[in-house]
């Protein structure tokens, strides 16, 4: 299996360095390599960014001398921070970001926005001193227009007062929540400049998908039009080829596309996620003034009855929830570590579906969902508390913004339109299920709750069940949304006992909802350890529910996840527990192994002891079912190194050694990129682990490892680095200059390991710089 996440060409456009012309990303053009003077020009606005902790009001000012303010780049936490053991009031305060620029003369003319990702909590955005408004919210994009108070003969100076205290008038604050928000301006920024009418957004929405008459509807919404000869255009591309066009009067602004030659058109599936070009135009008196360009698959998901079908198939959904917040730069990771998360999901962990709990997810995310054929769930901002009037209203915005920015995302199956683990509010969520079934006729609402008998007004009945067994389902389309999680917190470090068990529970839950049709599926909580605050989690403000840790390394349980695929996939052979005799109660006694191999044979010091299938008693209706072997009576007071051999067809297909002298062997290294830009913003992860002489994890293994760096870069992370269960994770963020990266790190008794990464000089293709 592939182990390494290639941004190609289009995926660095998204990065935060160069973007290209007539590309965009979830409906929003990201930039293109010259100005435009017919229509919309893009420029990225990532770099050259102040940035000062302390707020005033002064700071604001034009004038303002801001000589010792930090320079930043975008994405950018407020607070760089340890990875655990820290208060979130070391985040929650008032910052200020500044930002000078000039804009070029052609661009005089023009309708003018500054357009967030991302601000966390809420950002108060100034224009050469002036107050242009502010905006509550983290999770949701939005924009200010800076047409009537840009400087065109001279600098400009824009500063936003980025507020990041839990305010209780914005979701998701104003109860308790288990997560951390975490501060920062920490998604993309940029300039946009359009003509006076423009297109302001297109939902493409694929028709009749199993049909013979196929057809995709095009929905263009135009800013500044009242009437006038104008015309919308719309194409569809399978990369250059064109499958269908039509133009029209953008009096009626939805455009139905017939595609001639259906079969020219392959669905969008979980193992085949082929995606199309959708290009919009806006043509006035004969003259193309604006083009907008979206990414779709041809796809068909609804939840019914008899389970969740995807394109006429019943598919049983299996996955993980999944916070976007990381180690020290908090939500503020860069386009490949976001992808990355995705690859791990869907090729480490076999998952066919994610939850963005509990909020709007970084688009970057969501385009590799897409990319990989990863099913989405994606739900609001808000965990279990309801506000005020005014509290209410924002989460039905959020409702507006999530559905708008990313409903061409062919991924996304199901919108879930209800505060996570709320109580029952028939106004509130009228009110959110009317919007969403205005805006996208073609999802389903979802709504996720932990009271079993609480009103259903979604289509789907999603539902958190933290008890085993399962209760049945009570609703015709019943989808199980979270189990797990903080009624088993497990570490990587802890014994063998609670690592099998950790492992056995995600195992039977997934027995469960694949013994009835019924249920059309399950995601655990969840995939990666998070921070919290200190009303959860383990006493050092992490919640320990992940299958994997916070950096994201695979606890055993994860083995269970990527076991779950077919072997002409990949062969799996995943021990549930670490090889030590004495690490439980009394003595070792049970084997856990999670394989889609029909067969294991176990060794102990070469001596064959034990044959076993998978456990068909304890998991009936899985189709690859761990193996649970007890090894007390056969091993006796033998010992020594353990080997698994997995059998498929009659023949030995893969094989496993485990140590049993208890030493620490090996220091390993690796980097998940070879390569980067050096753009300032690209960063990848490298993993650091103690193993045996097998490559097995040392879970007790708990040095501190020295970290030397040389070249264009700098490691986000600690420095000493302490190991938490045998392993741990630095980043590497490149700077503006290319060249050879090198990561020397050093163990004082097993010696020093290096690593190169090169930092590339990114394709410039004249993209406009301000």
């Amino acid at each position: 299996m592939m182990n390494k996440l290639q941004l190609n060409r289009r995926d660095f456009l998204i990065a935060g360095g160069v973007t290209f012309a007539g590309l965009t990303i979830g409906g929003k053009v990201l930039g293109q390599t010259k100005i435009d003077p017919t229509g919309r020009t893009v420029i990225p606005f990532n770099h050259k960014w102040l940035y000062e902790e302390n707020f005033s009001n002064e700071k604001t000012a034009p004038a303002f001398n801001d000589k010792n303010f930090s320079r930043v780049t975008i994405p950018h936490t407020n607070k760089m921070l340890p990875w655990n053991g820290f208060d979130e009031k070391e985040y929650t305060f008032v910052s200020v970001y500044r930002r000078h620029f000039r804009l070029p003369q052609e661009l005089k003319g023009k309708r003018v926005f500054i357009d967030f990702g991302g601000v966390m909590t809420a950002a108060r955005v100034f224009l050469n001193g002036r107050d242009l408004g502010e905006y509550r919210g983290g999770y949701t994009a939005f924009s200010f227009e800076l047409t009537d108070g840009i400087n065109w003969n001279g600098n400009n100076v824009l500063a936003v007062r980025v507020d990041s205290t839990e305010r209780p008038d914005i979701p998701p604050f104003g109860g308790l929540i288990d997560y951390l928000t975490f501060g920062g301006i920490y998604r993309d920024v940029a300039i946009r400049a359009v003509n006076p009418v423009f297109i302001g957004n297109v939902f493409a929405s694929p028709q009749n998908v199993l049909q013979p008459n196929r057809s995709l509807r095009v929905r263009t919404i135009l800013e500044g039009f009242t009437s006038g000869d104008a015309k919308i255009k719309a194409e569809l591309f399978d990369g250059e080829k064109m499958l269908a066009e039509k133009t029209q009067d953008a009096a009626g602004t939805q455009t139905d596309l017939v595609i001639d030659k259906p079969g020219d058109v392959r669905l969008w599936d979980i193992e085949d996620p082929k995606l199309y070009r959708v290009v919009t135009s806006l043509i006035i008196n004969g003259k193309t003034v604006d083009r907008y360009e979206t990414r779709i698959g041809f796809r068909e998901a609804k939840f019914t009855p008899e389970g969740f079908f995807l394109n006429g198939k019943v598919l049983k959904l299996r996955g993980l929830n999944r916070h976007q917040t990381y180690p020290y730069v908090g939500q503020a990771m860069s386009a490949r570590g976001q992808r990355r998360d995705a690859w791990i999901l869907k090729k480490e962990l076999n998952s066919n579906m994610v939850r963005t709990s509990h909020y709007p997810q970084c688009p970057h995310f969501l385009d590799a969902c897409d990319e990989l054929g990863l099913l989405v769930f994606e739900e609001i901002p808000g965990w279990q508390h309801i506000g005020n009037k005014e509290w209410q209203d924002l989460a039905v915005r959020d409702v507006e913004s999530m559905i708008r920015r990313d409903w061409n995302h062919p991924s996304i199956v199901l919108w879930g339109v209800r505060i996570n683990e709320s109580g029952d509010n028939r106004g509130l969520y009228t009110r959110t299920n009317d919007l969403a079934r205005t805006l996208d006729d073609t999802r389903q609402t979802g709504g996720v709750r932990f009271r079993y008998q609480s009103e259903r007004l979604e289509d789907v009945f999603t539902m958190n069940d933290f008890g085993f067994p399962l209760r049945p389902p009570n609703h015709p389309l019943y989808f199980i949304t979270e189990t797990n999680g903080h009624m088993y917190p497990t570490k990587r470090q802890d014994n063998i006992e609670r690592i099998r068990e950790h492992t056995h529970r995600h195992a039977r839950f997934h027995d469960q909802i694949a013994s009835d049709a019924k249920y059309a599926g399950g995601l655990a909580w969840c995939a990666f350890d998070y921070n919290t605050h200190d009303y959860f989690g383990s006493g050092d403000r992490i919640c320990y529910h992940g299958v994997s840790d916070i950096f994201r390394i695979p606890k055993p349980a994860a083995g269970f996840y990527r076991s779950q695929c077919s072997p002409s996939e990949e062969i799996v052979l995943e021990p549930g527990f670490d090889w030590a005799r004495g690490d439980e109660n009394e003595t070792f006694t049970r084997a856990l192994v999670s394989s889609n191999c029909e067969k294991l044979k176990f060794y102990v010091n070469n001596n064959f002891v034990v044959e076993a299938e998978p456990d068909r008693k304890t998991y009936p209706n899985l189709k690859y079912a761990p193996f649970s072997v007890n090894l007390h009576s056969a091993i006796g007071k033998s010992w020594g190194d353990l080997r698994i051999e997995g059998f498929i067809g009659g023949k030995l297909v893969i094989e496993r050694k485990m140590s049993g002298k208890g030493v620490d062997r090996e220091l390993r290294v690796e980097a998940d990129d070879p390569e980067l830009f050096a753009d300032g913003i690209d960063m990848t992860r490298v993993v650091l682990k103690i193993t045996d002489e097998f490559g097995n994890v040392r879970p007790f293994a708990s040095a501190a490892l020295t970290l030397m760096l040389e070249g264009p870069g700098e490691i986000i992370g600690d420095n000493p680095f302490s190991l938490a269960g045998g392993v741990g994770a630095v980043w590497i963020k490149t700077t503006e200059k290319p060249g050879i990266i090198r990561l020397r790190v050093k163990h004082a008794l097993l010696g020093t390991k290096t690593i190169e990464i090169k930092s590339m000089t990114p394709p410039k293709n004249g993209s406009l710089a301000i």
